[in-house]
């Protein structure tokens, strides 16, 4: 229900109002001063001020001025006698939505308020979805603690404020996506447009269209112009992921519009000039591919301001853990599961450890969503897991690796260290819980943390 706070000294008409407002379905508070107005919509969610112009104290134009600083949409009607009339045009250029003449008609009120109350209810709901998309994409929602992903937050956030332009390095699945959106997202351009495009995704000839757009009749079938992802980037951001697959052809006019800002469209001869910041992703290691002559080196240096590299998973293994439960806490929340699953088993949260995770977060998040699906209980086990799961484990201990004069005593000393120091890890350095995993008692363990004089957290 949209509420409506009525502000008038005279309670007749606060009487009034709310008997007609409340008719319509809205709530409706009262109020017979702009001080204790100004209280009101501090502490109340309003949608709307009805206020009369005339009033002991703060008039109504001192009380708009207050309104509008703590929230400039929120729409305001003035209510005025015929002799305030000037006072009433000078509050609507000050932000005012409208203003009635007392005695009013009750069917024009009404009309002004649904109006003013639909364009406030779009205001409202597209400063929700910004919300949730700056939550979604902010740098902090970027999830993990290990020290390689907290260097990728702080790049983050000293790029962001800038418009240099970024190169993201990283294998499939780690989410170069989501920096560059976390990057737009806390830059000035965080209002403007996003626009992303694969380079790998299509056709050299259409990536081209795709890109700078066309005129019609560039082309057999453009019966029409067509913007360009450049154009619709305009004022915002471009992300380019797999920058690597661009074409010769097309990386020199990539060239031209990051030095001129200017391109034309396919077909067409007139310059369009675009204030765009470009962000740039890759999967390849493009130093390689400038040696090997596939990739401009002048394009290269003018990407490569800034340079980010996201880990991949198994470089990162503490974070496991954290992506494990936000991806059971996303998926439990969407599906809105009357017996959610809650977590891991330890022999579980063990294999993911001891994986290699080849497709990174995505692959972690597929088999946490799929795992989700198909488990019967509140905790997920090895039998949830996608099939073959279990055996596909790289063996943590490489015995090739081991020097063949390597004594077994001191060997297997390695070793131990070793299995205590991930079950550390694993269980957040609780030592009953690492003790569990282990399969060993906690004065035992207590015992070998002391002997190797490693650092720990509590006993139990």
């Amino acid at each position: 229900m949209e509420t409506i706070l009525v502000v008038d000294d005279e309670k007749n008409y606060l009487l009034v109002l709310s008997a007609v407002l409340e008719e319509e379905g809205y709530e409706v508070l009262t109020t017979v001063s702009g001080v204790e107005a100004l209280e009101i919509q501090k502490s109340s969610d309003i949608d709307l001020v009805l206020t009369d112009m005339k009033m002991p104290g703060m008039d109504g134009i001192e009380l708009l001025e207050r309104i509008k600083e703590r929230d400039p949409d929120l729409p305001v009607i003035l209510m005025t006698a015929h002799g305030t009339v000037d006072k009433a045009v000078e509050a609507m250029q000050k932000g005012a939505y409208t203003y009635v003449l007392k005695p009013f008609d009750n069917e024009r009120l009404i009309l002004y308020v649904k109006k003013a109350m639909s364009i406030f209810q779009v205001v409202k709901e597209n400063r929700r979805l910004r919300s949730v998309v700056e939550s979604q994409y902010r740098f902090g929602s970027i999830i993990g603690k290990s020290k390689p992903i907290r260097d990728v937050f702080d790049t983050i956030q000293k790029v962001a404020p800038s418009n240099a332009s970024v190169l993201i390095e990283g294998e499939s699945g780690t989410g170069k996506e989501l920096v560059a959106k976390a990057i737009h997202f806390n830059s000035p351009r965080r209002d403007q447009p996003f626009v992303a495009v694969n380079c790998s995704a299509l056709a050299q000839s259409l990536l081209e269209s795709e890109l700078f757009g066309h005129e019609k009749g560039a082309f057999t079938g453009a019966i029409s112009s067509k913007k360009g992802r450049f154009e619709l980037a305009h004022g915002g951001t471009l992300f380019l992921d797999e920058i690597g697959e661009l074409s010769a052809n097309l990386q020199v006019k990539l060239l031209r519009v990051l030095q001129e800002k200017v391109f034309e469209r396919v077909g067409g001869t007139r310059s369009i000039t675009v204030d765009i910041r470009v962000i740039a992703a890759t999967n390849k290691n493009l130093q390689a591919e400038m040696q090997a002559g596939r990739f401009r080196e002048d394009l290269f240096y003018r990407l490569d301001v800034v340079h980010i590299v996201i880990p991949p998973l198994r470089e990162r293994r503490e974070d496991i853990r954290l992506l494990v439960d936000h991806f059971i806490a996303k998926y439990a929340a969407e599906r809105k599961l009357s017996a959610p699953v809650k977590g891991v088993t330890q022999d579980v949260d063990r294999l993911f450890y001891e994986y290699s995770w080849p497709g990174n977060v995505r692959e972690l998040e597929n088999v946490i969503e799929r795992a989700m699906i198909l488990c019967p209980t509140a905790i997920i086990s090895d039998r949830d897991l996608p099939k073959g799961f279990r055996s596909n484990v790289a063996n943590a201990l490489d015995l090739e690796g081991i020097p063949a004069g390597a004594k077994l005593y001191d060997t297997l000393e390695m070793v131990e260290r070793m299995m205590i120091q991930r079950a550390l890890k694993l269980s957040d350095n609780v030592q009953s819980h690492a003790a569990e995993l282990l399969g060993i008692g906690k004065s035992g363990l207590s015992q070998k943390i002391k002997k190797y004089n490693l650092e720990v957290g509590p006993k139990s």
